[in-house]
């Protein structure tokens, strides 16, 4: 008894695969950068200023 080969499965599929990891990439990323980094950027951005206005203060 002979087994059939599987044949067509990446063919028939290749294009929902793809979509889906790019979507899925793509939204990640968007995720990451508007949730976590752009966050993050602005607390060190306003650290740096708050150490930049007590540096100016002080050497008045």
């Amino acid at each position: 008894m002979a087994i059939a080969p599987i044949t067509g499965k990446l063919r028939k599929r290749f294009w929902l695969d793809l979509s889906c990891a790019l979507g899925l990439g793509i939204g990640a990323g968007y995720a990451y950068w508007y949730g976590s980094h752009l966050r993050d950027l602005e607390r060190q951005e306003s650290y740096y200023v708050k150490l930049e206005r007590e540096r100016a203060k002080a050497a008045q």
